[in-house]
């Protein structure tokens, strides 16, 4: 079966990372984990990406992690590859713009667990999402327990891992964990422009800031930071002066 890629396009404020597998179902090797991580340092260095929409091609977004190559880790080997996906996730959970994912098919594993380093979850209604790890006599390796449970809450959490379900992106959107849904593809694609639009009212720097001071619980520190960027200043004048900012336009 051919290797999974991680292709990443970037048009005007909008970088697009697409997982692909010709001929087979997209999973996370090693590999492709270090390429999320190279994809997200490209993203943050791109300059004016205001949105980063994650998804893939074929019949499913990820289908988890590569089976095969989980069977021949250790101990050592298991934690070495639990550090190098965090290191990956982590990084798309810390890029300054928008993320989203845009989740088809199905999102298990740690697909799902890159899928919720995102801001956002888009699915379709009949996504099939879970983290099925105990089934294999595992756990999720990649922050997906600590990012569930953030999500839909503990014991929403502990059923889902301990039964080792996948739930359908209705059911995940009724639960908090799928943000957006979508009849079909189409509309999926719809309806994340719609949300992209829907942000760009706020500007670029201050959501930066927003997500950081979600992670570091400091917002003394992003008020203040904000103070020291030109956006505030043209976000203030642009009110006083009753017209659009210039990150609208």
């Amino acid at each position: 079966m051919s290797e999974t890629t991680l292709d990443l396009t970037i048009n005007k404020d909008v970088a697009e990372a697409t997982f692909k597998t010709d001929g087979g179902l997209n999973v996370l090797s090693s590999g492709v984990i270090d390429r999320i991580a190279e994809v997200a340092q490209e993203v943050k260095s791109a300059p004016n990406v205001r949105y980063f929409i994650l998804g893939a091609e074929g019949k499913v977004f990820v289908a988890g992690a590569n089976i095969k190559e989980l069977s021949t880790l250790d101990a050592a080997g298991a934690a070495e590859l639990s550090n190098r996906g965090n290191k990956a996730f982590d990084a798309i959970a810390d890029l300054p713009c928008i993320t989203i994912a845009r989740l088809h098919g199905a999102a298990l594993g740690g697909g799902l667990e890159v899928a919720m380093a995102c801001d956002f979850l888009a699915a379709v209604a009949s996504a099939k999402l879970g983290l099925p790890e105990s089934s294999l006599g595992l756990v999720p390796g990649w922050k997906g327990i600590q990012r569930l449970s953030a999500r839909i809450g503990v014991h929403h959490a502990k059923r889902l891992m301990f039964s080792a379900d996948a739930i359908e992106g209705t059911e995940a959107h009724q639960s908090g964990l799928v943000d957006i849904l979508a009849s079909d593809e189409g509309d999926l694609d719809t309806k994340i422009e719609e949300l992209m639009r829907r942000c760009r009212r706020g500007g670029p720097h201050a959501i930066s800031q927003i997500k950081q001071a979600i992670k570091t619980s400091d917002e003394t520190r992003a008020f203040a930071a904000c103070f020291d960027h030109a956006e505030s200043k043209e976000g203030i004048s642009a009110f006083l002066e009753r017209r659009s900012t210039n990150w609208m336009e």
